[in-house]
C-alpha cells in the first residue's frame, strides 16, 4: 500500500454541486435560481426584515424604555432573612454571600425592614431603610453604613 493509492471509503464523500455548467449536469440553464425576478439577478438579495416596501414591523412598533447609565443596583436583603446568623455576628456582603442570601453582585447591599429581627447583630451594608435601622438598633444590634 502506498500513499498515492489511498482513497476514501465508497460513499463517504460527496461531489460538489457545480451549478451553471450546462444542461447535462441537471443544474444548467437557470443555475437553480428559477426564472427571472430579483432573486435570480446578480447581487439580488432582500435584506432581513424587508416587507416589499411596506413599513417593516420593527419600524411600526413603538420604542419603549431605556437603561439609565447612572443606575445603581443593590442586592436586597430583608430583616427576616438575617435570623440565620448567630447573636453578635458581623453581617456584611461576604457573610451574606456565604449564606446564599445574595448572589455574586457588584457587592452593593441594601437592608430592608420587612420582618422582625430577634438577635443583636452588627450589620454593615451600603444602604438601610429607616425601619430596618430602627429594628436592628431596637434588637440591641448596630448599623454601619459604608459608602
Amino acid at each position: 500500500m502506498d500513499l498515492n493509492t489511498l482513497r476514501p471509503a465508497l460513499g463517504s464523500t460527496k461531489d460538489r454541486k457545480r451549478i451553471g455548467r450546462g444542461t447535462g449536469s441537471g443544474h444548467g440553464k437557470t443555475a437553480t435560481k428559477g426564472h427571472k425576478g430579483q432573486k435570480a439577478r446578480s447581487g439580488g438579495s432582500i435584506k432581513a426584515g424587508f416587507e416589499g416596501g411596506q413599513m417593516p414591523l420593527q419600524r411600526r412598533l413603538p420604542k419603549r424604555g431605556f437603561t439609565p447609565l447612572e443606575r445603581v443596583e443593590y442586592a436586597v436583603v430583608n430583616l427576616s432573612q438575617l435570623d440565620i446568623f448567630e447573636a453578635g455576628a458581623e453581617v456584611d456582603a461576604t457573610a451574606l454571600a456565604a449564606k446564599g442570601l445574595i448572589k455574586g453582585t457588584n457587592g452593593l447591599v441594601k437592608i430592608l425592614g420587612n420582618g422582625d429581627i430577634t438577635k443583636s447583630l452588627k450589620v454593615t451594608a451600603n444602604k438601610f431603610s429607616q425601619s430596618a435601622k430602627e429594628k436592628i438598633v431596637a434588637a440591641g444590634g448596630s448599623v454601619e453604613e459604608k459608602a
